[in-house]
């Protein structure tokens, strides 16, 4: 798993805790669902953090909340097992 489809899938997972659609998250985040969209569904390639940041306010989270993920952990070990 590479970082953009672990940030895909956390959306998708903290849409689901909350009972929201990605719309929903979307306007409670104050970003355009377009550009929610292509976050989630893989055109954007990098989001960046603020963006991030705007989700977990919508959200009522924080970033470490966010990044608080097996996913993430993951990727971690991922990345110092191919040093």
């Amino acid at each position: 798993m590479d970082t953009r489809t672990a940030v895909q899938t956390r959306i998708f997972e903290l849409c689901k805790v909350n009972r929201i659609t990605v719309n929903k998250l979307a306007h409670l985040s104050g970003i355009s669902p377009s550009t929610l969209k292509n976050i989630v569904y893989g055109r954007s390639k990098n989001p960046g953090i603020v963006t991030i940041k705007y989700l977990c306010d919508g959200l009522g989270i924080t970033l470490v909340e966010f990044f608080d993920s097996e996913l993430f952990r993951i990727l971690e070990r991922d990345a110092c097992s191919e040093k």
